[in-house]
């Protein structure tokens, strides 16, 4: 973004026009042939009232006079309104690689975010419940949100909204006490719980008074019943540890668990107010919130027939709470589209009672995850636990090295990096919304577009540096502007664009543009490591291909990171 600014700056001082409405016309032209950048002046017509073709021509003589050797432009070429804009390759490469070396693991950091503050609420699991593996796609996009905010300069504050009350409650506590037998559900909590869950839906098919029930249950739940709230505490206890041990398989920590149980005390006031604004009606018995300015939405329960709330009430009393807390700039809910409308409805509620914040709430969904061979119902019992998939996958990618030769000594804990690292990838690779098939075959695919042949290029990256200085060669000091070669300068212009990366995945809300970001470059750098042998090269070019190496590495480590992907030296 550094060049399009300057570029920008430039043709402002000569048109008079702002350099930022300049910057946002300037593109990367289909073909390098047409050059680094492009400017289209055909907007420029109007107020400069000229052809656009004129406007080209004079800009680009007017320039060529002021290009010298130390100029950052190259040079410029005027062809049928576009100004096309060829940049100083030496001295682009110079100031791009010598930075990456000098920033290293803070390359493509900004403090745009000026520390405001960005909630970012993921995974969010339901307690009482295996973690599935349905639950990875908030999980890893709303890591990756946080890690990318956080790399922009923002206060970014990680909450796991468990879902921890409701209905579902009521019903297990039903269950539990049917059929309950707590020995056997302290030996193997989260199974035996599902069980007797997956039970109480099959029964209430054939004596729906079991809803009936579970309602009651839940109703004595939010009154603070003694004997049902211990229970409601014992399935509490026994999931966190589940969700615990997963959470540190996948190296994420959040700094808030408060679920929804937390705001129990906090949804009178909800209540009050919209009772005070006039916003409540009756419904059957229900307390409802209609959106009379927009016939799209359907009415809101705010309080159900028998008092009892449900998470919309519950969610707005937490976004009440999180502004008075944390004073967020922005609030993002990681859940899936299925909840869109919920989420419209829970942020009209919250600019109906006045709250000028509403719009900083944001929803980002997700798709589904899908297999060839089968559909998940957590009711009826059909899950593919998160625990099963991410140790499939370690054993696969162990499978794989070994068969390969590999002299590696530490093979566990580089199959358990690569393994989950590809689930990761997966998750992430494609824009949220679209759903996930799940294969195998693409997963732990070591060639194509997959978490594998990133970190592969990582380690072959590693493994020329690790040569280099097995040979006493110090690329330290290399002459960086010797990177003019079209392979080299190309990734140059890739690593140049890792901040824009970064600002685009957070502006929208899409970590794949991290993901595409990091295949293009190191399907690049492996066409440059095929064509060039780096360390056969000429003194002075071998050490600045060496520091481009170095600049590769730290990149993709960077931006694996980003995506709570851990690289590894050796495969």
């Amino acid at each position: 973004m550094k060049d399009e600014l300057y570029i920008a700056n430039l043709i402002a001082e000569k048109t008079g026009i702002e350099a930022e409405k300049i910057a946002q016309l300037i593109a990367i032209p289909p073909e390098e042939k047409m050059g680094d950048f492009a400017l289209p002046c055909f907007s420029f017509a109007k107020t400069m009232r000229r052809s656009p073709a004129l406007i080209s021509d004079e800009l680009a003589e007017s320039l060529r006079k002021e290009l010298g050797p130390d100029s950052s432009i190259g040079r410029v070429e005027s062809v049928k309104g576009y100004l096309n804009f060829y940049m100083n390759r030496a001295k682009a490469s110079s100031k791009v690689v010598s930075e990456i070396l000098e920033k290293r693991e803070e390359y493509g950091n900004t403090d745009i975010g000026g520390k405001k503050t960005v909630i970012v609420e993921f995974s969010s699991p339901n307690i009482a419940k295996p973690f599935h593996i349905g639950h990875l796609c908030s999980t890893a996009i709303g890591n990756s949100l946080s890690k990318i905010y956080d790399t922009l300069g923002y206060n970014v504050v990680r909450i796991n909204h468990l879902g921890d009350w409701g209905t579902q409650f009521g019903k297990l506590i039903s269950a539990y006490k049917r059929w309950g037998d707590r020995d056997i559900i302290l030996a193997d909590p989260i199974n035996e719980l599902l069980k007797i869950y997956v039970r109480f839906h099959e029964e209430a098919e054939k004596d729906p008074s079991l809803e009936d029930e579970a309602r009651h249950y839940f109703k004595l739940l939010e009154e603070g019943d003694e004997e049902v709230t211990e229970l409601w505490q014992f399935f509490k206890d026994a999931s966190m540890k589940e969700f615990s041990r997963m959470y540190k398989k996948l190296g994420i920590e959040f700094d808030s668990y408060a679920g929804e149980s937390f705001y129990s005390d906090k949804m009178p006031e909800v209540v009050q107010i919209l009772q005070d604004k006039g916003l409540l009606e009756e419904s059957e018995g229900a307390q409802i919130v209609r959106f009379d300015d927009d016939k799209k939405l359907p009415p809101c329960i705010i309080l159900k027939s028998d008092g009892s709330t449900i998470y919309a009430t519950r969610d707005v009393a937490a976004a009440i709470y999180r502004k008075r807390t944390y004073d967020f700039y922005k609030n993002i809910y990681v859940v899936g589209i299925p909840q869109a409308l919920h989420f419209k409805q829970v942020f009209s509620i919250i600019e109906k009672m006045g709250f000028d914040w509403a719009d900083s709430c944001v929803h980002v969904g997700f798709g589904y995850v899908r297999f060839p061979d089968r559909v998940l119902s957590t009711r009826h019992g059909d899950v593919v636990l998160l625990e099963d998939v991410l140790n499939e996958s370690i054993a696969k990618t162990k499978e794989i090295i070994e068969k390969s030769n590999s002299d590696i000594e530490n093979i566990d804990e580089v199959s358990e990096k690569i393994g989950i690292g590809a689930i990761l990838y997966t998750f992430l690779k494609n824009g949220r919304e679209k759903d996930i098939i799940f294969t195998w075959d693409d997963i732990l695919d070591f060639e194509g577009e997959s978490g594998p042949y990133v970190q592969y290029t990582y380690a072959r990256g590693r493994s020329i540096l690790r040569k280099a200085r097995a040979e006493g060669v110090n690329y330290e000091n290399a002459d960086l502007s010797l990177l003019t070669g079209d392979s080299e300068y190309k990734i140059v212009k890739m690593l140049a664009g890792f901040g824009k990366a970064i600002q685009s995945a957070a502006d929208k809300n899409e970590p794949c543009q991290i993901t595409r970001y990091i295949t293009d470059v190191a399907q690049e750098f492996n066409k440059f490591y095929n064509n060039c042998n780096i360390m056969k090269s000429e003194e002075g070019l071998r050490d600045a291909r060496l520091a481009l190496t170095e600049s590769v590495c730290i990149c993709i480590k960077k931006a694996l990171g980003l995506l709570g992907i851990e690289t590894v030296e050796r495969m």
